[in-house]
Order: C-alpha cells, then structure tokens, then sequence
C-alpha cells in the first residue's frame, strides 16, 4: 500500500504519554490496552475521497455528537481539539493535540487519509487515538479506528469500566459519523 506520511508534529512537552505517534504504525507503547475498530463504508474512491476530507476537518468529530472545540478548521499536526461529553456538570472535556497527519494522494490505487491525536493534561486517558480511511486495489473503502490508553488516575481507573463503555459508544457514534460522509450527507 502507497503510504503518503505528511507531516508528523515534533513531541509536544503538554502531550503526557509514552509512545507518541504509535498510532501510525500500530504498536501501542507497553502497559496499554489497544483497540482497533474497522467498518467497511462501500466503494470508490470518490467515497474514500469524501470521508478523508470529513475525517480532516474533524467532520467525524462533529457529526458523532460531541462538542468539538479547536484551534484549526482542518487537521493539522499540532492542532489542538478539545472534545465534551456528558451533560451539566457531569461534562467531561478530552483535550487532544494531532501528532500525525496523512493527506489522500493524487490519482487512484490502493492508499489511506487521516490522522491521530494524543491526551492532553486534563483528558480522562492517557493514550492516543487514530482515524484512517482506506481504501483497496478493489476500490472497497474501509474506517479504521485505532487507540490505546489507560486511565489518567485513580479516580477514573475505578470507573474503567464505565469509560470503556464510553468509548465503544463514542467509537460507534464516528462510525455512524463516516457512513454518513460516505453517503454524502450533509
């Protein structure tokens, strides 16, 4: 597969786990449970086209019901996005700074967009999660979705459980986001 590498951000000193950038080649520092969601969203690569541009102006974020905050319109390394969830005072922001970006590249054949991003102080999570696009030599499109973390402190280490919920409900909610890019909903 033709990989185009973009820019990678330098090591931020606010970013505050191991690992850094491990998303992009899927090897999860050690200590960290890692997943890694796939939902396959049709096919052509006008399709991967239109969710690689929602995926890079953080369409995926929006449309997935969280409160997305950032300081650039598009993905960029560096970027910082902050994401809400919850009601009230039960609100949790996830602050987030992009450590990796991979733009679509000109012409066809078999490629992938997107990019990952890491915990910032404040986060409920160490770790890092990545949002990729790819798509085949067959043209068939596919959402990959891949994080590891653990929890940034005791408090919610007790309710692991709860926030592993949470993020398969959030990782269900960008799924649901891409199929609707893919569709080319508005």
């Amino acid at each position: 597969m033709r990989r185009n590498h973009g820019a990678r951000a330098g090591a931020s000193s606010e970013l505050n786990y191991p690992g850094i950038g491990s998303t992009e080649n899927r090897e999860p520092p050690e200590g960290f449970k890692c997943t890694v969601s796939q939902a396959y969203l049709g096919d052509g690569l006008p399709l991967y086209r239109r969710v690689a541009q929602g995926i890079l102006t953080w369409q995926l974020q929006k449309r997935s019901g969280l409160r997305t905050r950032t300081d650039s319109d598009t993905v960029v390394p560096g970027a910082r996005v902050v994401s809400g969830f919850g009601v009230g005072p039960f609100r949790i922001n996830a602050p987030c700074e992009v450590v990796w970006v991979h733009q679509p590249v000109p012409g066809g054949g078999p490629q992938s967009a997107g990019f990952g991003y890491g915990t910032l102080p404040g986060h409920p999570v160490l770790g890092e999660e990545a949002f990729e696009v790819e798509v085949d030599g067959q043209g068939r499109v596919v959402l990959k979705i891949t994080a590891f973390s653990r929890p940034s402190n005791w408090f919610y280490a007790l309710g692991s459980a709860v926030a592993g919920r949470a993020q398969r409900h959030v990782t269900s909610r960008y799924i649901g986001s891409a199929h609707e890019l893919a569709a080319g909903e508005s």
